[in-house]
């Protein structure tokens, strides 16, 4: 009897464990099923508020009421259609059915309208740009009225500060409620944030799991992080280490000219920058081709103006003599006489401050250029580098230039960059520039609809800011991306808004 029992017991036993493998087996299985993909960027990130930062919406977690695709065209996405009858003053925008947030809330142009609220209060630039007077919700209408004729209003709300999140969402910072396919499961700022799929996104179920998201600004930590097999996708990687990548058959290498320039950014509340002939002598110091060849190693093209010059609204491309000599002819115009050495006006030498930051790699490297040039004309430059260039140059008024690295159309149209520049309450009118004859176009084009005649605006309003040299267009870098050839369904977009989506998937 007692044999009988040991032997049951034995049996059950071993029941158990075969049970307890099969288990393990099967979580072992589904977890190895679970599609992830880990994405390195530049991008720094210290908060997910939509209104501070973009990476809400480039990790899939907000949407816009509408979108920009690849051929830089207004298309819908929150709102599937809008119309306005008056000019651009009344705007009715209808948002979609069957959308909700990821807590479970509906989406409905009530919540649209206390989303972009929010957006007015928390952000002055956003507040300028869109001129909104009143809005009105009722179902899914949406209607807004602007305190003047905006043209461009869905175009501004393209921008990714304008994503619609729930405003009653208790941690907005680090764990916003968007629409998209990825909702927040942790965020360490300016390291590290993972999102997870929204099952019931409204465009269809995400093709991947979960997708880790780390910052890192430097292109040899992201190209190393490539090679061995911890990151699926890095925007960026270090330029010469492309060749390398290119050569190895399990990566994707993805160069397409971008949207983007690199600038000087001049502060005319120093006293040496109100003149026009120092900025001129600053704008032809460096030598464009010299910036590709060297600080971008042959990843991009010279600009003569802020816009590639295939866009429509781009000015005549204008031939400049570049170098020391010529600038030093500006330097002398402005009353600076070279002695032993310096640029000397009123007994000073000519010297500033120039401000850059270290995630756009070129931007230091061009930046030592122009502090190199700039020596062979007797002035001084001091460089500082600094994390969050955009709070320090919009606060701090101890700089001359800023180098930066500025999408000028990132919506396909012009009005963005002369709107965000020069006029007062522009989010990069950090030059504090006020020119009445450019102020009197931007306004002309925004209250202009035909899109030969804004085109026409445009190209006037550029040539009366290179004529005042109000900034410097210097290089448009080339955008690449290298990635794992197991990795599905990656776009490298002009805009640089949308990086994760639903479509994106591993094999």
């Amino acid at each position: 009897m007692r044999k009988r029992i040991s032997l049951l017991c034995l049996t059950l036993a071993a029941i158990g464990m075969l049970a307890a493998c099969s288990s393990n087996s099967a979580s072992t299985e589904e977890k190895s099923k679970k599609k992830s993909l880990t994405f390195v960027s530049n991008f720094p990130s210290d908060t997910l508020d939509p209104q501070l930062n973009y990476t809400t919406v480039r990790a899939g977690i907000a949407e816009t009421l509408v979108k920009v695709n690849e051929q830089l065209q207004i298309e819908p996405w929150l709102s599937k259609k809008w119309k306005t009858e008056d000019d651009g003053t009344t705007w009715v925008f209808e948002i979609r059915d069957g959308i909700t947030f990821q807590n479970g809330k509906d989406l409905n142009a009530e919540a649209v309208k206390h989303s972009l609220e929010r957006t007015i209060k928390e952000s002055e630039a956003m507040k300028s740009a869109l001129k909104i007077k009143e809005m009105k919700a009722s179902g899914q209408i949406l209607t807004i009225t602007t305190t003047e004729p905006l043209a461009t209003l869905p175009s501004e709300l393209v921008h990714p500060n304008t994503a619609i999140i729930d405003v009653d969402a208790p941690d907005t910072k680090s764990k916003p409620v968007g629409t998209g396919p990825f909702k927040v499961a942790s965020f360490k700022p300016d390291n590290e944030m993972k999102v997870k799929k929204y099952k019931e996104y409204w465009g269809g179920e995400p093709k991947l799991d979960e997708v880790v998201l780390t910052f890192n600004d430097d292109e040899n930590a992201r190209t190393s992080a490539l090679q061995s097999g911890e990151a699926d996708i890095v925007y960026r990687p270090a330029i010469e280490s492309l060749n390398t990548l290119k050569k190895d058959s399990s990566i994707v290498v993805d160069v397409q000219p971008s949207l983007r320039n690199q600038m000087l950014f001049y502060n005319s509340r120093q006293e040496a920058f109100k003149d026009k002939n120092v900025r001129k002598a600053f704008d032809v110091l460096l030598n464009p081709k010299d910036v590709v060849d060297t600080a971008l190693a042959g990843q991009g093209s010279p600009a003569n103006g802020p816009f590639l010059k295939s866009l429509d609204f781009s000015n005549d491309q204008k031939t400049k003599i570049y170098g020391p000599s010529e600038a030093q002819k500006y330097l002398e115009k402005a009353g600076y006489i070279l002695k032993d050495g310096k640029a000397i006006k009123n007994g000073k030498q000519l010297s500033f401050k120039l401000v850059t930051y270290p995630y756009r790699p070129e931007l230091p490297l061009m930046s030592q250029m122009l502090q190199s040039e700039a020596k062979k004309i007797g002035v001084k430059i001091d460089i500082q580098q600094v994390e969050n260039m955009d709070e320090y140059m919009t606060t701090k008024n101890d700089w001359g230039i800023v180098t930066y690295s500025l999408v000028t159309a990132p919506r396909g149209d012009a009005g963005y960059f002369f709107n965000a520049l020069y006029m007062e309450g522009g989010a990069f009118n950090v030059g504090h520039f006020h020119e009445p004859a450019l102020t009197s176009i931007i306004n002309k084009l925004n209250k202009t609809v035909d899109q030969k005649q804004r085109n026409k605006l445009a190209r006037q309003a550029g040539e009366i800011a290179e004529k005042e040299t109000l900034h410097s267009s210097i290089v448009h870098p080339n955008n690449f991306v290298a990635y794992r050839d197991n990795v599905k369904n990656w776009v490298t977009t002009k805009s640089e808004y949308y990086v994760i989506t639903k479509d994106l998937d591993v094999k």
